[in-house]
């Protein structure tokens, strides 16, 4: 792998992870297309190490959520403990990572089918469709009413239905920021509040896969030689992915969701053109 091939899959990695563009299905289509291969050629570490930088770019963009969630549940956890009375204020971040929780359980039915859908990521077709669809359902979202719920108010109801999003989105093709946004705008959130939740909610779903994935990355075995080459593209998955956050934050508060609609659409059309050859 060269330097030139990790920045560019860094690149698309990072800027596709947040934004609702589906960044499973760009890196299949670039590596299908034009024979860009990564876990095929000994590569599947990257593959890890890339979605472990755009982590990384969540937890820098989030730190303050973070760190009130990790605050609130220890607190909540020492009044249990010791009987004491909660605070008039409440656990807002230990609520919010209940949610979260409840969120994450519709993943584990996708589990016994996970095989299946890797298979989809060399159907070139396929993803050209999900495409397509994603356009649709992020069109849709763009036009619904603003909604009024946080952390605060969100149900479990509410965190299980957003869940079913993101595990509709463990389909290539099928973006999870754009399926976990307008699963949240759908129950009636607020629109930060819908970006930020979709966010942190890929903290545990993006690194439980990933430490699944890590067993295999070293089994395959791992060629010391192309370490600079994983280094520089897990870099610039973080900064692009930071700066990608940055970005979907202004474009969702200000309502224009729905021009990745378009976008979608125009990228779905070109990948089923590209799959006819």
């Amino acid at each position: 792998m060269s330097y030139s091939t990790a920045v560019l899959l860094g690149f698309i990695q990072g800027v596709a992870e947040f934004l609702p563009i589906s960044s499973s299905g760009h890196l299949s289509v670039l590596q299908n297309v034009f024979h860009m291969q990564t876990a095929e050629e000994g590569h599947l570490l990257f593959d890890v190490l890339l979605h472990l930088g755009t982590l990384l770019a969540i937890v820098a963009a989030y730190w303050p959520d973070i760190c009130a969630i990790w605050n609130d549940t220890m607190h909540f956890l020492r009044d249990v403990r010791y009987g004491n009375d909660p605070p008039r204020r409440g656990y807002p971040g230990g609520r919010l990572l209940l949610m979260m929780f409840f969120a994450t359980l519709p993943l584990f039915v996708i589990l016994p089918f996970n095989d299946r859908l890797e298979t989809l990521y060399y159907k070139t077709g396929f993803i050209g469709a999900a495409f397509l669809l994603t356009g649709c359902m992020l069109y849709v979202a763009d036009k619904m009413p603003r909604g009024k719920k946080n952390g605060n108010t969100m149900t479990v109801l509410d965190a299980v239905l957003i869940g079913f999003c993101q595990a509709v989105a463990t389909i290539p093709g099928i973006s999870r920021s754009g399926s976990t946004i307008t699963g949240a705008l759908a129950t009636g959130h607020e629109r930060n509040f819908a970006v930020k939740f979709s966010l942190l909610l890929s903290l545990p779903a993006v690194l439980g896969a990933n430490i699944l994935s890590l067993a295999d990355a070293f089994q395959g075995g791992v060629n010391t030689a192309y370490l600079g080459p994983y280094f520089v593209g897990t870099l610039v998955a973080a900064l692009a992915g930071y700066f990608s956050i940055i970005l979907l934050r202004r474009i969702v508060s200000q309502g224009s969701f729905g021009k990745f609609a378009y976008y979608m659409w125009v990228v779905g059309a070109l990948t089923l053109v590209a799959s006819l050859f």
